[in-house]
């Protein structure tokens, strides 16, 4: 049996369940016996929504291989388990499997997920296959197995963020006029064109799958595809000329696209990577095959296809060092391609025969998200669990009321609902942090007093004014809230989110532990815990969070606690690591940091 078959066989055909929802059930009728239990029944459907997910038939979510159950007879009993779970217990799903439920008490988690998570020595791809294939646990990715997806749109505004601050570090504040190429239009690659063209620039984005580019086509992420690389340049020259946002999806393998623009003498302004380079074998396509060649080569001899795959990362990153060495604005961004080809094949060289490390151009978060992160600032992110998207909307309304002062904020808040379409539940993120304003107790959720009267963080503020919008009736359904994994405080990532730390804690993976466990203590309705994420097995310790908006003063008391904590660890742990600016907004937003107030 092939590798295909096997894997087949592994996860069975799609359940009965599942063709009959495609996607998250809707309006305010429960299946299970309270809204947090539901919460996380519509979200394990809507991360498998066929608009939300790569390949739900066989629960790929995104990102190569993150799914949100292991096989579908473990997404039925886990479905009829949160059916029938109690507001008193907590479900236990170990890599996409329910293994347990247990009496906690109310204000516990009702779920709590571990994926993917190896130990040290054993921590590999090659182990971690080794158990894939016998079916004892899953790669969850990030927000797959946290069932916390919500499509290409969940990942489109930490790309704007991303390009507007490389636009105000390199091109007097804007990317108008500069072309930006990249590879990759996936579940997370697919964000690009359109951060691009939000940020009034031009991209061109190499992907080997059509199908791919054609859903982007189809949900205005990109606005042309060719299979003409010439095509490609001229128009992108001729739209940053007229100095009018543009975007093209060329069909071809990103590594073959680098090295025809160096044979053609073109450079652009700014070059980086979305494909999903992390994973060797079922993540990243090899140059010379179509997408069914190379289906067909994995399937029937692996070791060929990593190799074969492996030495066209080498000449991904050594076009990409070409292409900086010709004065291109270069960065990573958060595929681990650096990393996979410094572990293979150590040093690259460049057509003109320039031998350089992997690692000699950077990645994007000590580049440009870190201070953002010391703030405790990261990707917020909410979902209408009634399916009107008229609730996202009036929580639109609501995060502009609260925060008047923040132009940038009220910016994407009007780009993101004139370009980003919604996929499954309508929802929507937006990048709010630790900072914390003065706010008497008497005009909070319930009037009470509660922990931190001395002011309540951004994304504190705003759950308890959503919960308080629910509670009064102007949003048909409660709305969970949830955030990517990459996050100030809940990741560990030497090759992505904390390359390159002050103190040399990249590897410390202490920090998402903790951030795990608090949330935890603070009540979370889903807790999680992943190992590998975007940047493959091994690589990283990642960690996220739920919490249900109902209306209830329990929702509201959880809700400060939860969004106290989760910022709150971003800036403890940039803190420790020594970051000026995290120091700062300990001291002002009185955050405890023992050692640092003691002295």
């Amino acid at each position: 049996m092939d590798d295909s078959a096997d894997r087949e066989s592994r996860i069975g055909d799609p359940s009965d369940q599942w063709r009959q929802y495609q996607g998250a059930p809707t309006g305010t009728d429960l299946e299970c016996q309270g809204w947090r239990q539901e919460a996380a029944f519509r979200l394990l459907n809507n991360n498998l929504d066929p608009e939300v997910a790569e390949d739900p038939e066989n629960l790929v979510v995104y990102g190569g291989t993150g799914r949100a159950a292991r096989s579908w007879d473990a997404y039925d009993v886990i479905l009829d388990e949160l059916r029938d779970l109690g507001d008193e217990e907590t479900l236990l799903v170990q890599s996409g499997k329910p293994v347990g439920r247990f009496e906690t008490h109310e204000r516990a988690p009702r779920v709590l997920i571990a994926n993917s998570n190896l130990v040290g020595k054993w921590d590999n791809w090659e182990h971690f296959h080794e158990l894939e294939a016998e079916g004892k646990i899953m790669y969850g990715q990030m927000t797959a197995g946290s069932w916390a997806y919500i499509g290409t749109q969940g990942i489109i505004q930490g790309t704007y963020e991303t390009l507007a601050a490389a636009g105000r570090e390199h091109f007097d504040g804007s990317l108008e006029g500069s072309i930006v190429v990249t590879g990759g239009l996936g579940g997370m690659g697919g964000a690009q064109p359109l951060a691009v063209t939000m940020n009034h620039g031009v991209c061109i984005a190499a992907e080997v799958d059509e199908a791919r580019i054609d859903r982007r086509l189809e949900t205005g992420y990109v606005q042309e595809k060719t299979d003409d690389l010439d095509a490609a340049i001229a128009a992108a020259v001729d739209a940053a000329e007229r100095g009018e946002a543009y975007s093209v999806g060329v069909h071809m393998n990103a590594a073959d696209m680098l090295e025809g623009m160096l044979d053609r003498g073109f450079v652009p302004d700014i070059v980086t990577d979305q494909t999903s380079a992390h994973d060797e074998l079922e993540g990243y396509y090899p140059s010379g095959y179509s997408v069914a060649e190379a289906d067909d080569l994995r399937a029937s001899d692996p070791e060929t296809y990593v190799e074969e795959s492996v030495d066209t990362m080498t000449r991904h990153v050594a076009a990409i060092l070409e292409l900086q060495d010709r004065g291109a604005v270069a960065f990573e961004y958060g595929n681990n391609i650096r990393g996979q080809v410094a572990d293979h094949r150590g040093s690259v060289t460049t057509s003109t025969g320039t031998e350089h490390d992997p690692f000699d151009f950077p990645g994007f978060v000590p580049e440009y998200i870190r201070p953002l992160f010391c703030r405790g600032k990261g990707p917020f992110r909410w979902l209408a669990l009634s399916g009107e998207p008229e609730d996202i909307y009036r929580t639109d309304e609501a995060v502009k009321e609260l925060f008047p002062e923040k132009d940038a904020l009220h910016r994407w808040i009007d780009l993101a609902q004139e370009q980003v379409q919604f996929q499954g539940l309508p929802s929507r993120v937006c990048w709010l942090g630790y900072e914390t304003s003065e706010t008497p107790a008497a005009s909070r959720e319930g009037g009470g007093e509660t922990a931190g009267d001395d002011g309540l963080t951004e994304r504190a503020r705003f759950a308890l004014r959503i919960n308080e919008l629910v509670r009064e009736g102007e949003i048909a359904g409660p709305i969970v809230v949830t955030r990517d994994h990459l996050d100030a405080g809940s990741v560990a990532s030497p090759n992505r989110e904390t390359e390159a730390m002050r103190d040399g804690t990249d590897a410390v993976a202490d920090w998402p532990i903790l951030n795990a466990l608090l949330n935890t203590a603070a009540g979370a309705d889903i807790v999680s815990v992943h190992d590998g994420g975007g940047v493959g097995i091994g690589n990283a310790i990642h960690a996220n969070n739920h919490v249900v908006l109902d209306g209830t003063d329990l929702a509201a008391e959880t809700a400060e606690r939860v969004f106290t904590t989760d910022p709150g660890m971003g800036v403890v742990r940039h803190a420790d690591a020594g970051y000026g600016e995290a120091i700062d907004e300990a001291e002002r937003s009185n955050v405890h940091v023992p050692l640092d107030d003691h002295e």
